[in-house]
């Protein structure tokens, strides 16, 4: 299992929506660095949903449900989604702030390349963040 983070502006997609909806595609990527990212994902595959722009924020878990497909929202056909289920809620949000402050976590896309939506989160990293968040690993 490999294990991700995927960005969304909580307006236009919100952890609330996740969880009311269950299992959704995650469309309208149009950034080849995170396309390549979202092929690279396997059904079962965890994810951090992660809140952008004011929160800054991981807030829950998806699982990836459904692997790299045609993203209906691309007119060009160059980009896919893949499809992720709620699995839970962190108990704490993880913020970015917390995330820069921890110096085991330097090395995070997150923190390298800000504007990357969709970036792959390594094994030690899953394990701090989801103690950070109150939830087993």
């Amino acid at each position: 299992m490999a294990y991700w983070l995927m960005k969304t502006e909580p307006g236009s997609w919100s952890w609330d929506d996740q969880v009311k909806k269950g299992t959704e595609g995650w469309d309208g990527v149009r950034n080849h660095q995170a396309a390549n990212n979202m092929k690279a994902m396997k059904k079962g595959d965890r994810v951090f949903f992660y809140h952008s722009v004011n929160e800054k924020q991981i807030v829950g878990i998806v699982e990836v449900a459904k692997e790299y497909h045609p993203d209906p929202t691309d007119p060009s056909g160059r980009f896919g989604m893949v499809a992720v289920k709620t699995v839970g809620a962190l108990k704490t949000p993880v913020t970015l702030q917390q995330i820069k402050e921890d110096g085991r976590l330097d090395h995070l896309a997150l923190i390298r390349q800000s504007r990357l939506s969709v970036m792959p989160i390594d094994d030690d990293a899953w394990k701090i963040l989801c103690e950070m968040g109150g939830v087993k690993p």
